[in-house]
């Protein structure tokens, strides 16, 4: 804290009341200051500087389309910290329930919209090379290193020629929109003066249609039923002006679906095995259900499904439950 202190020192801010706010799955942390009936965030950084100019710079392009990101009040690139606009501490999983989820995901939706609009120039691109570096994760920190299970040459060769196909099915929808990434309810929030307010979009990339669309439908935290969903994802299409047939979009959405929840797989054990962060084990059930479902449905993936069957859902069980 004496660095926090020692930045807030130099500020307008320095006699205002501090208490913590969140972390996130990186090494960041956030701060809430209040002063009477004012407040502010203070993103903590220090520990990630290096991502600073990257959430200046992707909160500008943001802007420029109208979303609403949070203004910038202040920053210090040295210290590693930036004084943010509060959203207040409602975000969308504090709220989403079967009765007002169609509505929140409708104005979601919307916002995806509006920021595929953004310039993508000069953001890193999810390419081959990247998507395959992702589900890559799933085998090592997933399969090895939490579950133990060693794969003969055969079953590897499986699941390295799986990862391929879906690589190649993700790249044949369409490219180059901007890609926040992590588009999910806890990066949703609901500021009091109304509207969605949007964090956590410092890893912005530039990539495919549907990516943020499965970040926000099958969340990895929440899920409502698998055909309102679909419907959800065609209003999404719709609302692109796509001319595309419903089961080619669908297409796109489940093979994008299996290219994320694959690599969250394997992000969610690392959180676990190599920073400590265990609350993200009790998500992977629902992560494995998605992932069972798209597979499932596509002659391609129909041998990653029977992989998925045979290997991780007996160990995922057992490994939980181990747990308590």
């Amino acid at each position: 804290m004496q660095a926090v202190n020692a930045y807030l020192a130099a500020t307008p801010w320095r006699h205002w009341h501090l208490e913590k706010a969140s972390a996130d799955a990186s090494f960041r942390r956030y701060f809430r200051l209040t002063h009477d009936e004012k407040s502010v965030i203070l993103m903590d950084a220090s520990l990630e500087k290096a991502s600073l100019k990257p959430f200046m710079d992707v909160t500008t392009r943001l802007h420029r389309v109208g979303v609403h990101a949070p203004r910038i009040l202040d920053h210090s690139l040295a210290g590693g910290f930036l004084v943010l606009e509060d959203f207040g501490s409602t975000h969308y999983l504090n709220v989403l329930d079967t009765h007002n989820y169609h509505a929140l995901y409708t104005q979601a939706i919307r916002e995806i919209v509006a920021m595929q609009r953004a310039d993508v120039t000069g953001l890193p691109l999810y390419d081959n090379t990247f998507l395959l570096a992702e589900m890559q994760l799933m085998p090592e920190w997933f399969l090895d290193r939490y579950l133990h299970v060693n794969l003969d040459v055969s079953t590897t060769q499986i699941l390295q020629q799986s990862l391929r196909d879906i690589a190649d099915e993700v790249l044949a929808q369409p490219q180059g929109f901007f890609v926040h990434r992590d588009f999910h309810s806890r990066n949703l929030m609901l500021p009091p003066e109304g509207g969605i307010g949007i964090i956590d979009y410092q890893d912005a990339m530039s990539g495919a249609l549907t990516y943020d669309l499965v970040s926000l439908l099958k969340d990895c935290y929440i899920a409502f039923e698998p055909r309102d969903i679909q419907r959800l994802a065609l209003v999404f299409r719709d609302l692109t002006g796509l001319n595309v047939p419903d089961a080619r979009f669908l297409r796109w959405f489940d093979f994008m679906s299996m290219q994320r929840h694959l690599k969250v797989l394997g992000i969610f054990c690392r959180l676990h095995l190599r920073d400590g962060k265990n609350g993200y084990l009790k998500d992977l059930p629902l992560t494995l259900e998605y992932l069972r479902r798209d597979t499932q449905k596509y002659e391609k993936t129909k041998k990653l499904a029977t992989l998925l069957e045979k290997i991780t859902l007996p160990n995922i069980t057992k490994e939980l439950h181990e747990m308590g």
